[in-house]
């Protein structure tokens, strides 16, 4: 496994490269002479931008490389060992290393005044007058946006992109020990995460003006059929007006008899048809199925069905499927995408999230 590390100045990847070689067994993979300035300017300022990863040995020649070409045709020949870096700072080369199924980019952030005090507290550990907020926010736009050496290209490209706003070394270790980076099944979704996913991205299709949902009908890992919610074929789509009680914005269960949309879930079975479906067929939605969709899974045969967000008619759907020898269950996704790193260190995805608050107190050193 390698993980790659990127984010702003003093966002905290290197105290995250750290926190991986100290407790989790990573080693670090460096580039020779990559220990340059993540500012514009020059003298001492810049070097306080150098990674500040302590090693207890010294670093072994072995770990260091030329190039990223080098450093990733090491790691793949190694890649069942664990490795980490922060050096990957060319947006052509990384979508190299994005090829490699072993390899995962994390992207760092932390509220720019938080990251400014982190700064400055190295600044006068060197006994070195810290930039003012105004120049940290230049160095960072730079650093970000510069059109020739901008690292937002990184950032966008992460499969997991962290918040950090620790206050503390502690905190932030206590939060990474609960996220677990090292958890091998980020590097590929199991088959109930990629399921779903198909199932979220058939409903980007849907033209419904309610709600957008998605299905898939799988059997023995094998996609049968997709589904998405809209109006019926050679009917006006909903959202241009082909469904007069969807347009007009009805509340939950209000006039159903006279919505024209057909469900994913109904759309994905007519398309599979029942001798497609047989025994052993999994249906993924990414909504709970309503009661009119239940009864029609039942009667074709679905032995199992997978779902991600809930509906106001969970219950009675549950009952009618346990009736009918259909097994129900929910999905919970891992933690990928934008993931806080709270002070309590129980790290939480940003779709549970009503407010944040941001501790600036005095802290620890995160680079």
């Amino acid at each position: 496994m390698l993980i790659g590390l990127c984010g702003g100045i003093c966002a905290g990847k290197h105290a995250i490269a750290e926190y991986l070689i100290e407790n989790q067994g990573f080693q670090l993979l460096e580039l020779a002479g990559n220990r340059q300035s993540e500012s514009p300017d020059s003298g001492d300022e810049l070097r306080l931008q150098a990674s500040e990863i302590r090693k207890k040995e010294p670093q072994s020649p072995e770990f260091t490389f030329q190039d990223a070409e080098s450093l990733l045709d090491f790691a793949t020949k190694r890649w069942q060992e664990r490795w980490v870096t922060t050096d990957i700072a060319d947006a052509n080369i990384l979508d190299r290393f994005l090829l490699r199924p072993f390899f995962l980019l994390v992207s760092v952030d932390a509220p720019v005044s938080l990251r400014w005090k982190r700064f400055a507290d190295r600044c006068w550990r060197r006994q070195l007058d810290p930039p003012d907020l105004e120049k940290f926010v230049l160095w960072n736009d730079h650093n970000l946006y510069d059109k020739d050496i901008g690292r937002v290209y990184l950032t966008d490209k992460a499969q997991v992109r962290l918040f950090n706003s620790s206050s503390s070394l502690g905190e932030l270790h206590s939060a990474l020990e609960s996220l677990n980076l090292a958890d091998e099944q980020r590097l590929r979704p199991s088959w109930d995460q990629y399921f779903m996913q198909l199932a979220s991205l058939a409903a980007q299709r849907s033209n419904c003006m309610k709600r957008r949902v998605g299905c898939v009908l799988v059997r023995e890992s094998r996609v049968i059929s997709t589904g998405y919610n809209g109006t019926p074929r050679h009917l006006q789509n909903c959202n241009q007006g082909g469904c007069p009680r969807c347009n007009r914005g009805d509340g939950g269960g209000v006039g159903l008899s006279t919505c024209l949309c057909l469900h994913a879930e109904e759309n994905a079975l007519l398309e599979a048809g029942r001798e497609r479906i047989r025994e052993g067929a999994i249906l993924y939605c990414d909504t709970c199925p309503c009661l009119t969709c239940t009864v029609k899974i039942a009667q074709v045969g679905i032995s199992e069905v997978v779902y991600s967000q809930g509906y106001n008619m969970d219950s009675d759907s549950a009952a009618i499927l346990q009736q009918a020898g259909v097994r129900l269950r929910q999905f919970h996704p891992p933690s990928n995408g934008l993931i806080y790193l709270q002070a309590s260190g129980t790290p939480i995805g940003v779709q549970e999230i009503e407010t944040q608050e941001i501790e600036t107190q005095e802290i620890e050193t995160q680079d």
